[in-house]
């Protein structure tokens, strides 16, 4: 007989994890009647391409491949109804898993060939230890079967594809509700990782949809949310490679998706669109504003990825007038600081940008309290990954180490974000 589990996944800080799995069981029992160790969970991470089971680096800086399956860790269990929430007694049970950041067997995502891609999670729940019911037992259930599964946090989330008829993009949105005001637009562009033909992975690879939370809407009073992705990587100057030279091939194409997006969506606020991304999006966030300068009200540029030998005197000079708030860490060995973000922010300054900010963080370790290290502590992720820290909105602090202030008042990056707008730039730039 086959038993059907459900699942529910989570876009964490490292992408969308399994956090929970739903047995139906045969009774309604109470939730002291399981524990952590009732069941165990198996899993093989497959290639949806193959069926195989997928040969992946243990991390980052691995050489040698392992086959991507084992045991989960089980860190709570509980009754709950049949979607997962708990109750003192029901006829389902719940198992919340561990995420954990090096083998990532619960994660939904996996690095194949040259970009991330959503994977098979082919799970086996056996169970192990006898649950007592009000006057019996419930022993020797086997669940092998996937009954489907949600993920909140894409909720209102849609995929779609431009018209430019010389290069048609794929993208992601998310539209606030919908009133008469005019709404601004974030634009997030991904890394390298994130880059292919698996559209939802632009915004769920890393955790891009908390720009579409309850929480971050609130601070824009609304917003629509713009996520393009390309086949290979901003970067891509038309050699397929990364280009050392600043040039992309995506440029025209991008612009056309903005401005079609913009065009079929006229309640955006045109004086407040919002530019940023990481790594490779960083590059081209930079690459965006220095070639249509003045369109963007803002831009956040995370580890962005553009040489500062490429940029000229002439492009400091046309974006220095654009409000811009970089991120990067200093041990960041993907992008290094010093020949990128480093220079080009001295520049901005030396040129007089009025409104440019910088955090600049030692290393990128884990503040959700989601991953640790096999010690318990709070798990250092690769120094490149300092998006995580802006997609929390946890950027507070300048490259002098003290707060950003807008009218006196301590801001992070997002409500910094929110306050821009262009009018006020040509009122200030008008000014000085």
């Amino acid at each position: 007989m086959k038993r059907s589990y459900r699942t529910i996944t989570e876009v964490t800080d490292f992408g969308p994890y399994i956090t929970k799995i739903i047995l139906p069981l045969s009774k309604s029992i109470k939730s002291d009647a399981l524990s952590e160790d009732t069941f165990n969970v198996y899993v093989e991470r497959r290639s949806k391409k193959t069926g195989e089971v997928l040969q992946l680096r243990k991390d980052w800086n691995s050489v040698e491949l392992f086959p991507s399956k084992g045991y989960c860790c089980v860190t709570n269990a509980y009754t709950s109804d049949s979607e997962g929430n708990k109750n003192e007694k029901g006829s389902h049970a719940t198992l919340e898993l561990e995420c954990e950041a090096i083998h990532r067997l619960n994660s939904e995502t996996a690095f194949e060939q040259e970009h991330n891609v959503y994977v098979l999670c082919d799970f086996r729940i056996t169970q192990v230890k006898e649950i007592q019911t009000h006057n019996d037992t419930i022993s020797g259930l086997v669940f092998d079967h996937f009954g489907g599964g949600k993920m909140e946090q894409i909720k209102g989330w849609i995929n779609s594809e431009s018209s430019y008829a010389e290069m048609p993009l794929c993208f992601g949105y998310y539209s606030p509700n919908m009133n008469k005001e005019k709404r601004p637009l974030i634009i997030w562009l991904h890394g390298a990782g994130e880059g292919g033909y698996d559209t939802s992975i632009a915004y769920t690879g890393n955790n891009v949809v908390n720009l579409s939370s309850e929480k971050v809407q609130e601070i824009f009073g609304g917003a629509y949310v713009l996520a393009p992705q390309v086949p290979t990587m901003w970067m891509d100057d038309g050699s397929g490679e990364y280009t050392k030279s600043g040039n992309s091939m995506y440029v025209l194409a991008l612009k056309a998706l903005i401005d079609e997006f913009i065009h079929l969506h006229p309640d955006i606020d045109t004086n407040r669109i919002y530019i940023g991304g990481c790594s490779n999006g960083g590059f081209m966030t930079m690459r965006m504003i220095i070639d249509y300068p003045g369109f963007f009200a803002a831009a956040y540029p995370v580890c962005e990825a553009l040489y500062d030998n490429v940029i000229t005197d002439q492009n400091i000079e046309d974006i220095k007038n654009t409000p811009i708030w970089f991120t990067h860490a200093k041990n960041d060995e993907i992008v290094k600081p010093e020949i990128t973000v480093i220079p080009t922010y001295e520049r901005l300054l030396k040129a007089g940008a009025p409104n440019v900010h910088f955090s600049y963080f030692d290393k990128v370790v884990d503040t959700s309290g989601i991953f640790n290290d096999k010690k318990g502590n709070p798990f250092e992720f690769f120094s490149h990954g300092t998006w995580i820290y802006m997609l929390k909105d946890e950027c507070e602090l300048d490259y002098d180490g003290s707060p950003v202030k807008v009218n006196g008042k301590d801001v992070t990056l997002l409500q910094w974000l929110a306050l821009q707008s262009k009018q006020i730039t040509d009122q200030i730039v008008n000014h000085m």
